[in-house]
């Protein structure tokens, strides 16, 4: 029922209680940290008075890999392979920072929409009987 309000394209959503160590540090649960493979860093967006943390897309050497392999299959070799990669290479960075954008307005629009269900489950304006 509370879902429904909340969430009204059904994305799951899982609302957690971390602690804020004296240093301002907080401790990833390992079930968040393991489904966003995530490694040293965090994208930290403030909006709306939340704080949303989103992976660091990471240009790994699986991109290298997947453009090797893509233009080896069409045929490139010697110097050309490297001239070649070295040009598809310089439009990854900038791919990346697209994607990233994009996100970043996703997660605005999302802490934008945002409501908190507890603030439905303890709202003070209702009088007890």
């Amino acid at each position: 029922m509370y879902a429904n309000k909340i969430n009204k394209v059904n994305i799951p959503i899982e609302k957690r209680r971390i602690s804020i160590s004296s240093k301002r540090q907080i401790t990833i649960p390992a079930k968040y940290y393991e489904a966003l493979k995530l490694d040293k860093e965090l994208d930290c967006i403030y909006s709306n008075n939340m704080i949303i943390l989103t992976p660091v897309a990471n240009e790994d050497s699986a991109f290298s890999e997947e453009i090797l392999a893509d233009l080896i299959q069409q045929g490139y070799s010697g110097d050309a392979l490297l001239t070649e990669f070295k040009k598809i290479s310089r439009k990854v960075r900038p791919a990346v920072e697209k994607l990233i954008e994009e996100a970043d307005k996703i997660a605005e629009a999302a802490s934008t929409n945002y409501v908190d269900i507890t603030d439905e489950l303890f709202d003070d304006d209702e009088t007890e009987d």
